[in-house]
């Protein structure tokens, strides 16, 4: 069977996974398991002397099972899987995705490093940025989506610090304002302060996205960071992160994850392979039920502005899209008239939308960015990014849009 022909969809009921290893079980059991049996003592020195790099592969040869903070059936299998969608050539799957996030941050970067991050991001990854790497001396620069490839260039040379530049990271679309963030303009100032002495890393997180909606890779990234609790895991029931980059960076990321010890254990591996064998179809039926739910809220009354993929007009928003994307995506934010208490009169109401943070979930979830996942952000900062007391933040999920409709327009009502 030929599986280069075929789509990643079909692939993640079997790939990597051979029944007859596990006594024609058709799917992969969890493999409950600190540790694995050497068949003789020169396979268990074989096995270490490739998991601590002391050796390079033979032809053909793959690291074999050793202890499972090193590596899990559960955990390769969907690492393998993983890769299929953005055509990654290695997966680190994570326990968070602020795990991930933090471990990619940590490896390619030391003390006295300069990071370029766009802004806004997820709350946690700001704080990680704004607090903790500050602690280790590490300088950060943020941008908007609206500054220019020269404005961005001009402020790293401004800080004096332009030679110790080693990581630029972007979210995009920017949570939770959907602004588009050009990753081919971001790979081009990685390629113009990149030199032989010190490579500059770009990261990007693809959350928000997941993996079918937009692939990083492919547009310059190095390294495609998820929140892999979102619409991969996209049942609200287990916690993960994921790494994807290429074999020499995953190397590098995988070690210090072996160091870390936050790997994804084989629970949550098994967790996240049944997942995926419904991933597309979840994804689809979200991105449809929220180009509805966008065109409902943009002709409400009550509603000043709708932040959807859908809606853009600028020109060069619209070139950005139609290059990164496939799809609007199912994440939708709104400015309602008025401010804080209107915008929590409508929380309130809500019924079948559940008031909670997190997203793509088979359930549509509603927040409020600004006193909770962006609460950290300073307030002067907020207000550049439009992250304001009247902005609400929607995950749709794969309930029947006019029900979701329904909701919506009652807990308006009640506002009214």
């Amino acid at each position: 069977m030929d599986y280069k022909s075929m789509k990643p969809e079909s692939l993640m009921m079997s790939y990597g996974y051979k029944p007859s290893l596990s006594e024609g079980a058709i799917k992969c059991p969890i493999f409950q398991t600190s540790t694995f049996v050497f068949n003789s003592a020169m396979e268990g020195k074989r096995f270490f002397e490739l998991a601590y790099g002391l050796r390079e592969k033979d032809k053909g040869e793959e690291l074999g099972l050793i202890y499972s903070r090193l590596n899990n059936p559960d955990l390769e299998i969907l690492e393998n899987r993983l890769c299929l969608w953005d055509e990654a050539e290695d997966c680190a799957v994570f326990e968070s995705g602020m795990s991930a996030i933090s471990t990619a941050l940590m490896e390619f970067m030391k003390p006295g490093d300069l990071l370029l991050y766009s802004r806004p991001v997820y709350g946690g990854t700001d704080h990680f940025i704004n607090h903790f790497l500050k602690k280790l001396n590490i300088l950060s620069i943020g941008f908007h989506a609206t500054d220019s490839k020269e404005q961005i260039i001009e402020k790293i040379n401004n800080s004096g610090r332009a030679d110790q530049l080693t990581m630029i990271h972007i979210e995009t679309p920017a949570n939770p304002t959907n602004a588009l963030i050009d990753i081919r303009m971001c790979a081009q100032i990685k390629q113009h302060f990149t030199t032989d002495e010190k490579p500059v890393i770009l990261s990007v997180d693809n959350t928000y996205m997941g993996p079918i909606w937009q692939h990083p890779l492919k547009h310059g990234a190095d390294l495609v960071l998820y929140s892999a609790t979102k619409y991969i895991g996209g049942h609200s029931d287990v916690i993960a992160g994921a790494c994807l980059g290429s074999n020499e960076l995953m190397a590098r990321v995988k070690g210090l994850r072996t160091f870390l010890g936050n790997m994804a254990g084989p629970w949550t591996g098994w967790l996240l392979m049944r997942s995926l064998e419904t991933l597309k179809v979840r994804m689809d039926e979200q991105a449809r039920n929220a180009a509805e739910v966008a065109k409902f809220l943009q002709n409400h009354p009550l509603v000043e502005k709708v932040y959807y993929l859908g809606f853009i007009v600028e020109e060069k928003e619209k070139e950005i899209f139609n290059r990164q994307y496939s799809s609007s995506g199912a994440m939708i934010s709104f400015d309602i008239n008025g401010g804080e208490k209107q915008a929590f009169k409508f929380l309130d109401s809500l019924k079948l939308i559940k008031l909670a943070v997190s997203l793509g979930g088979t359930e549509s979830l509603a927040e409020h960015p600004q006193t909770m996942t962006h609460a950290d952000v300073p307030m002067e900062d907020k207000q550049v990014m439009h992250i304001s007391e009247k902005l609400i933040r929607l995950s749709v999920g794969v309930e029947n849009y006019h029900d979701l409709i329904t909701d919506i327009k009652q807990a308006l009502d009640q506002v009214n």
